[in-house]
């Protein structure tokens, strides 16, 4: 998949990126083609090789059918996950989740972290997730619908309350 110059992607686990550049530079004996980003969130930049975008799941931000699902799934009745997990694991679980770059699978973090925050207090770690999962849903979101955060903010506190759920103000 090639992106252009402009062009406002998704890098997992980071969220929206814009790509700012698209240059050429030695790199272990060749001349390796690069994506200058700016992510959005942190206001940095990144350099990632052609040959590392599909490793990494460079993606086009998500479209319509794909958020809807995602609404859908926000609003659906909590289920309470196993909680006898060990945080660890539960940890392990999430990164992968988030690492993935599924905006799914972002909400599936952010909604089992608010579900199981209402029945023990969550680590530290998985705090800065649900923060970070928090983050990636209305960046998507916003850039992706064209909507303001705050707009964003209220749409997806409206399916998260149908399952009795909040969104949670960011750390």
């Amino acid at each position: 998949m090639t992106f252009q110059i402009g062009e406002k992607i998704i890098y997992p686990n980071h969220g929206v990126a814009t790509i700012e550049n698209i240059s050429s530079r030695p790199f272990g004996g060749n001349v390796e083609r690069f994506y200058l980003l700016r992510l959005v969130y942190a206001s940095l930049t990144v350099m990632v090789p052609f040959s590392h975008a599909d490793d990494l799941r460079l993606r086009r931000v998500t479209r319509n059918g794909e958020l809807a699902k995602v609404l859908e799934y926000l609003s659906e009745p909590k289920r309470r996950r196993n909680s006898q997990q060990d945080w660890k694991d539960r940890f392990r679980d999430n990164t992968e989740k988030m690492k993935s770059g599924s905006l799914l699978e972002i909400a599936e973090v952010l909604k089992s972290l608010l579900v199981l925050q209402l029945h023990q207090p969550l680590s530290f770690r998985e705090k800065k997730m649900l923060d970070r999962a928090r983050h990636m849903l209305i960046a998507e979101l916003s850039t992706s619908r064209g909507w303001a955060e705050n707009d964003t903010v209220r749409i997806l506190d409206q399916a998260l309350s149908k399952a009795q759920l909040r969104l949670p103000e960011p750390m």
